[in-house]
């Protein structure tokens, strides 16, 4: 964990936004796989762990807003436990690591709680997403459960995001470590891949990378022949001469940082021509996203921008046609880039996701988008110094969406569905960075990753 002061002004500002009440910051517990001992691997929750940097389950925290004090939950191990799992930090210990002044047995909660609710104080709370803290929340409030979400502090969302969106020095660092082993691992896979093998077995070895490293990995890996599908989580395909792999993975450190990177490559030793056309699209859009991107630029711009890019390109192949910024005004575009550009990122790959997409990525002033492919960026607000977000453009060929709008005729003024039926087994392709908005413009995180052709081409030799 960062140094306690972190955690101690962290906490001192989120009180100063809130102005009154009592907030609470509730940690994560175990999570059972199929019964109640065999568990996942333990996951804090992000904001708990931003406040207080403490990775452990069973604990809460209570922020005393009017009295600028804190106080941690929890209860220390007894010889059962230590028997089981090995010495444990006291709970004292653990609230002195973070500059936590004070401590409570976690079955103190409910009469603190009531404390409250009868002195008429605001309790601010985040919205649950686990289903044992929506119950936990459920008894100590009496919020009824469709309610929770709705019943969760809004000033507290707003406080948070205000404070998270910005990342540190110390954060960036963190993030970077997390980018590095990303393309570590990304850099395995590109010299390992041959036809024959199965994507079972690159995940296999990406997810190695980051176990060596004493990393996990930061979500669902994706490693598949199959990139048209753009959430696509299983391996059970054998590699074969002509296709390309898309891997969507990135690493998450000790201390809960994300790395997200996507590459793309030939199973064969060289792209296609084919491939090589749309993969140079990709890449051209990819580097103008990010070059576009500084401080004040709206991302929906850089979004719309990129949208626009690939437009060109697919025009200039023939599969697209008429004026294209007016196919991109109508959403044909999105036939082929039919996602985001790009989103936060920090203790969530997604930053902050729980709290709400339009909290992080939308203010009163950017609006979200009805439109199919628009509607699904997830960041579309001004660019501010300390953001650290994804750019992540993509070319897809998704057959059963290619039949449905041929079907229907539509965007036909701008889509040439003739030539679209060479490209049915194509599959899709992302080229995906991390950067940080800085005062003058934006840095890449990490260091450099093969993506040109060329060095996707020689680690395939």
């Amino acid at each position: 964990m960062f140094d306690r002061s972190v955690y101690v002004g962290r906490r001192q500002r989120l009180a100063r936004d809130l102005d009154s009440g009592i907030a609470l910051l509730l940690g994560n517990d175990y999570s059972s796989r199929n019964y109640p001992a065999n568990v996942y691997r333990f996951r804090q929750d992000s904001n708990f762990l931003y406040f207080t940097g403490l990775n452990r389950p069973q604990l809460a925290a209570i922020i005393d807003i009017d009295a600028g004090t804190t106080t941690l939950f929890g209860d220390d191990a007894g010889i059962e436990d230590v028997v089981w799992s090995g010495p444990q930090p006291t709970l004292a210990s653990l609230a002195g690591q973070s500059g936590i002044e004070q401590v409570s047995p976690f079955s103190g909660l409910p009469d603190t709680f009531s404390a409250a609710r009868k002195s008429g104080r605001k309790i601010h709370f985040l919205p649950p997403y686990r289903a044992e803290n929506k119950i936990m929340l459920h008894h100590w409030l009496g919020i009824p459960f469709p309610e929770m979400k709705q019943q969760a502090s809004v000033a507290m969302i707003q406080a948070v995001v205000a404070q998270a969106a910005h990342k540190s020095a110390e954060e960036v660092a963190e993030i970077e470590k997390a980018v590095n082993v990303s393309g570590q691992m990304h850099v395995a896979v590109m010299k390992a891949a041959r036809p024959g093998q199965t994507e079972a077995q690159m995940m296999a070895l990406a997810e190695s990378i980051a176990k060596a490293a004493n990393y996990e990995l930061a979500y669902g890996a994706i490693v598949t022949i199959n990139g048209q599908t753009l959430h696509n989580e299983s391996y059970h395909n054998t590699l074969k001469e002509g296709q390309l792999l898309l891997m969507d993975m990135g690493a998450e450190t000790e201390m809960g940082y994300a790395g997200d990177i996507t590459r793309t490559l030939p199973v064969s030793s060289r792209f296609t021509p084919q491939q090589r056309d749309i993969y140079q699209i990709v890449l051209e859009t990819e580097v103008g996203a990010i070059q576009a991107s500084k401080p004040g630029v709206p991302y929906k711009d850089v979004h719309l921008g990129a949208a626009l890019r690939i437009a060109e390109g697919l025009k200039s192949l023939g599969l697209m046609q008429g004026n294209v910024q007016d196919a991109v005004e109508a959403g044909a575009h999105a036939l082929f880039f039919p996602h985001g550009l790009g989103h936060m990122m920090g203790l969530d790959v997604h930053d902050m996701e729980d709290l709400g997409e339009d909290y992080v990525g939308y203010s009163d002033a950017v609006k979200r988008s009805t439109q199919f492919g628009l509607a699904y960026l997830r960041l579309a607000r001004p660019l501010e110094p300390g953001f650290v977000l994804t750019v992540e453009p993509g070319i897809y060929f998704i057959p059963e969406l290619i039949k449905l709008w041929g079907d229907e005729g539509k965007h036909k003024a701008f889509i040439n569905y003739e030539k679209l039926a060479g490209y049915l087994n194509f599959g899709g392709i992302r080229v995906e960075d991390n950067i940080l908005i800085t005062k003058d413009g934006h840095q890449v995180l990490g260091d450099p990753i093969p993506k040109t052709v060329e060095e996707v081409e020689n680690l395939r030799n």
